[in-house]
């Protein structure tokens, strides 16, 4: 049974909730001629922006670089305003939209004479795996979220790491991957979810292991082991199976 002060508190809270303006919350200022307004100036921004997009040469959004990404960004936040405020007119931000594909062509442009601005703007691509293991270096230093990359490997049909011998992170954010050939296949850290979930930092049973960390394959004895490449101390067992194609 609920006690009274707890039941009290219950029964104010459900006033409280009662008595919230729902009108205003979802109505505010809004009639026929607003809402027709509204959804004229979204027709009209969603078409400048679409063509715009257009106009930068981009088919889809796993081709964008974060340049581009900012740029979309920018676009987003000056055609927004004019979908649904009234006092912002639509001229004003297609001149924003138009100042900002000029400047995103302009930056294009220098970025194809200039391999300096190009690094600033674009970055560089980034080695991942090398060899079949991680690359310390640059997983350390790029805020990588592993699943997220397992997953990128899995629909490629990557099952360990020993399958992969170089994969490189564009600066689009697409994954290049390529493979030792079946025959140069060696032991590699597992990423199927089931697999790379059974991770020990002390090994039950002699046989040969990968890192968790950097992917390093090492054959231990049973006990606790330390990897000699990167300092770290969990384990899964490694495999060395075939690709599947």
């Amino acid at each position: 049974m609920i006690a009274q002060p707890v039941l009290t508190e219950i029964l104010l809270r459900f006033a409280c909730f009662m008595e919230i303006d729902w009108y205003r919350i979802f109505f505010e200022k809004l009639n026929l001629e607003y809402a027709l307004e509204i959804v004229a100036r979204t027709m009209v921004m969603f078409v400048i922006v679409l063509v715009i997009i257009r106009l930068s040469g981009k088919r889809g959004v796993r081709q964008l670089s974060i340049f581009e990404v900012a740029i979309i960004i920018s676009l987003g936040s000056a055609a927004g305003d004019p979908m649904f405020y009234k006092d912002v007119a639509i001229i004003p931000a297609f001149l924003v939209c138009s100042t900002i594909i000029i400047a995103y062509r302009s930056v294009t442009w220098f970025t194809a004479k200039s391999r300096k601005i190009e690094k600033w703007v674009e970055g560089n691509p980034i080695y991942i795996i090398e060899n079949g293991m991680f690359a310390i270096d640059n997983i350390s230093k790029d805020s990588l979220a592993m699943d997220e990359f397992f997953a990128e490997l899995r629909q490629v049909s990557v099952t360990h790491l020993g399958q992969v011998e170089t994969a490189i992170l564009e600066t689009n954010g697409n994954i290049s991957v390529f493979f030792f050939p079946t025959k140069d296949i060696r032991y590699g850290l597992p990423i199927l979810p089931k697999v790379y979930g059974k991770q020990h930092v002390e090994i039950s049973a002699h046989g040969t292991y990968a890192c968790v960390f950097c992917g390093n394959p090492a054959f231990l004895a049973s006990g606790k082991h330390t990897c000699n490449r990167c300092g770290k101390n969990k384990w899964i067992a490694a495999s060395n199976s075939d690709r599947i194609k």
